[in-house]
C-alpha cells in the first residue's frame, strides 16, 4: 500500500452542527483553525437556520452519513486533532463514537453542546447520558461550561470549590483532562478551570464587557484542537486557546441584533 506523503500543513477535524450565522458551530471552528495556520476539515452533524437572536429551525444529519463524512475525512487526510461540537441525537452521537474509538491516537476534544447562548436546545435529553459514557471516555479534553458540566455530573456548582469537585468527576468518567470555562459566569475576571490526573490550573483574565459572545465555546475548544494539531502540550494549547478567545472578542465587529459572532481572523 501507498503511504500518503507527508503534509506541510497539520489538518483538523471539526464534528459539529452548521450556523448560518456565522458565528457559532462548523463555520467557527473552521475560522478558527484558518486563523491559527491549520487547514479544516468537516463533519456536519446538524443544520440549523440560526443568527444572532438564536434558532428557528433545526434538522440532524442522518447518523450514517455524519459517519461517513469522517470516514472521507481521516481515510484521506492526515487528521492531527478533532474536536466535537453539537451533535443533536443520540443516535448521531453513538454513530460518531462508533468512528472515532477507531482512531485512538488522535487527539479529540469534546465541547459538550447542550444549549446554544440564546438558549435553544442542541442535545437530546436521551442523548447526554450516551455522550457521558461513549464520548468522554475516548476525550483527551473536554470542555464544559458551569451549566453543561452541572447537567454532566448532576451536581450542581456554588462556588469554586464545585468547580474543582465537578470536574474531578468528569474525570473519574474517563476523560484525561477537562477545563471548565467561566466566561459565562458573573465577576470581573473570566476564569477557566484545567484539571487533569497531575494536577489543576486556573487561567484568568479580565472580563471584557461584550455583546459578541456568540460561539465562545466553539471557538475555545476549535482553538485547543487547533494548538494540538500543531504539535503543542494539551497546558500550552489550553492557555494559547484561552488568549485566542479573549483576542477574538476584543476584535469582534458588531453585527446582527443579538448575541453577535467574535472576531476570529484577527485573533492569531
Amino acid at each position: 500500500m501507498t503511504s500518503r506523503p507527508a503534509s506541510p500543513v497539520r489538518t483538523a477535524l471539526t464534528i459539529a452542527g452548521s450556523d448560518s450565522g456565522a458565528g457559532a458551530g462548523i463555520q467557527a471552528d473552521l475560522k478558527t483553525f484558518a486563523a491559527l495556520g491549520v487547514y479544516g476539515t468537516s463533519a456536519v452533524a446538524a443544520i440549523t437556520a440560526q443568527n444572532t437572536r438564536g434558532i428557528t429551525a433545526l434538522e440532524p444529519v442522518s447518523p450514517a452519513l455524519v459517519a461517513a463524512q469522517i470516514s472521507a475525512v481521516v481515510d484521506d487526510f492526515q487528521v492531527a486533532a478533532i474536536k466535537t461540537g453539537m451533535l443533536g441525537t443520540r443516535d448521531v452521537v453513538a454513530a460518531v463514537a462508533d468512528r472515532l474509538i477507531e482512531i485512538p491516537e488522535v487527539p479529540l476534544v469534546v465541547d459538550p453542546v447542550l444549549v446554544s447562548t440564546s438558549g435553544d436546545r442542541l442535545l437530546d435529553e436521551d442523548a447526554i447520558e450516551l455522550l457521558r459514557d461513549r464520548l468522554l471516555p475516548r476525550a483527551h479534553l473536554v470542555t464544559p461550561n458551569h451549566r453543561e458540566a452541572e447537567v454532566l455530573t448532576g451536581k450542581r456548582i456554588e462556588s469554586s470549590t464545585d468547580v474543582t469537585r465537578v470536574a474531578r468527576a468528569l474525570l473519574d468518567g474517563g476523560a484525561r483532562a477537562v477545563v471548565i470555562t467561566g466566561g459565562d459566569q458573573s465577576g470581573s475576571a473570566a476564569v477557566d478551570l484545567l484539571v487533569d490526573h497531575v494536577g489543576e490550573r486556573r487561567l484568568s483574565v479580565p472580563r471584557i464587557e461584550s455583546r459578541s459572545t456568540h460561539g465562545t465555546g466553539c471557538t475555545f475548544s476549535a482553538a485547543v484542537a487547533g494548538r494540538l494539531a500543531l504539535g503543542d502540550s494539551l497546558d500550552a494549547a489550553v492557555s494559547a486557546a484561552k488568549r485566542f478567545v479573549t483576542t477574538a472578542i476584543e476584535h469582534a465587529i458588531p453585527l446582527g441584533h443579538g448575541h453577535g459572532p467574535l472576531g476570529h481572523l484577527p485573533a492569531k
